[in-house]
């Protein structure tokens, strides 16, 4: 009997195998980065979702003068509904950081703008100022979890010679979704009241949170890791023993109180004398904010050529400027002062969020998360702080409360830059 033929005794499966070329290396392990499948996606993502998030956060900022009206309360009052959202979020961003660990970034981020969505959608119908505010409060603690895990998810998926550019976009959306709610706002609130302004933002997240859900590619690069508050707790203090990091803590917060006092203090200033603007108007102010959106996304290219602490003295010159520039009687002038606040601003912190991130080898969710905290303990600060200066001195008070944390970043980037030259001679020596 005849031996079986090679070809009859060889599974069919084999067979096609040898025939076929071999695949090509599967690209889900390969980092993102601009031109790859999946980066244009990952970016719109993220854009939607800084669009969604930070439109609720300052949802209330545009309309802090009508809900004085309504309510018969004062500007210090009136600002805790925003002072509430950002002191939650600023509150309950590491824990639900530690949650991104164990769970995923996108899954946390997916949790968070729902549950943000569903409060802001009944906040428009809160019965006084006290609601309002818990309402608030809620709605700022579950949008901790979306910028934390956003910068990890970067840090995570992205190579890291395009992790600033990736991090600015980011940025950018955060700086269009604060904008775009001001505005929605500030119209809705002059046709309808307050109430339909607050109901029109919350419909315009509702859209950003769905289209990040459905482009948003799944993580290649995350790692589930077991929740241990010891081992959180470890991570933190590392992080908060690091020299570097925590100087840019400092500066993500100083910061964000010169743009928390600014922004919550001009829509009083611009609806009194002498400007006298309608809400509206005021809302449309917030058109500003495109000029963070460039500075962000353009802040990458300003570190390549004046390096870091270059780059973040160029922020804090700009927001100098415009602080004393808004000192102006004359509407032009304000604008103008507002334009290089908001560029200096949006610079500064893109640079400070993504030096975080190349920095931290370790941790990187609990990291971004600790300057996220760092960030927004100063925009509940700004708020705070700059209506108690505007009731005792007026846009003076709120301007020279700016220029003293500006002074601050100064102070701290100038300490870096002697600390690493001192480093640096030392090395010489030795």
């Amino acid at each position: 009997m005849p031996a079986a033929s090679t070809e009859a005794s060889t599974p069919v499966g084999a067979v096609a195998a040898k025939s076929l070329p071999p695949l090509p290396p599967t690209p889900r392990s390969e980092p993102l980065a601009p031109g790859l499948p999946g980066y244009r996606r990952m970016s719109l993502a993220l854009f939607a979702a800084g669009v969604a998030a930070f439109a609720l956060l300052y949802s209330t900022q545009a309309l802090l003068p009508a809900v004085s009206a309504d309510f018969g309360v004062t500007a210090s009052a009136a600002s805790w509904t925003l002072t509430a959202a950002t002191g939650a979020l600023a509150l309950f961003v590491l824990p639900l950081s530690a949650l991104s660990e164990r769970f995923g970034r996108r899954t946390l981020m997916t949790v968070s703008l729902t549950v943000a969505v569903a409060v802001g959608l009944l906040v428009p119908f809160a019965p006084s100022l006290e609601a309002l505010v818990v309402l608030r409060a809620v709605q700022g603690a579950a949008l901790a979890g979306v910028p934390a895990s956003a910068m990890a998810y970067l840090a995570e998926e992205v190579r890291p010679r395009a992790l600033i550019a990736a991090i600015g976009l980011f940025v950018a959306g955060n700086s269009i979704g604060g904008m775009s709610g001001r505005i929605v706002t500030g119209w809705a609130s002059q046709l309808g009241g307050w109430r339909a302004g607050l109901a029109a933002v919350g419909l315009l997240a509702l859209v950003g949170a769905v289209v990040f859900r459905l482009l948003l590619p799944k993580p290649r690069g995350f790692t589930p890791a077991p929740l241990s508050p010891k081992a959180l707790g470890s991570t933190v203090r590392g992080h908060l023993s690091n020299p570097l990091l925590l100087r840019l803590y400092v500066i993500g917060a100083l910061f964000m109180t010169v743009f928390g006092a600014v922004y919550t203090m001009i829509g009083y200033r611009l609806t009194e004398a002498p400007f006298d603007l309608p809400e509206g108007v005021v809302g449309s102010i917030f058109l500003v904010y495109l000029v963070g959106t460039v500075s962000s996304a353009a802040s990458g290219r300003l570190v390549g050529r004046m390096g870091r602490r270059g780059a973040l003295y160029a922020a804090v010159v700009t927001t100098a400027a415009g602080l004393l520039l808004s000192l102006s009687d004359s509407l032009t002038a304000v604008l103008l002062g507002l334009v290089l606040i908001t560029a200096g601003f949006f610079a500064g912190h893109a640079v400070a969020s993504s030096s975080v991130s190349r920095t931290a080898t370790t941790g990187r969710a609990q990291a971004s998360a600790l300057y996220q905290s760092a960030y927004y303990v100063g925009s509940s600060v700004g708020g705070a702080l700059g209506a108690i200066a505007f009731h005792s001195g007026g846009w003076a008070g709120t301007v020279a409360l700016g220029l003293l944390a500006v002074v601050g970043v100064v102070s701290i980037t100038g300490y870096g830059s002697w600390s690493a030259a001192r480093a640096a001679a030392r090395g010489a020596v030795g």
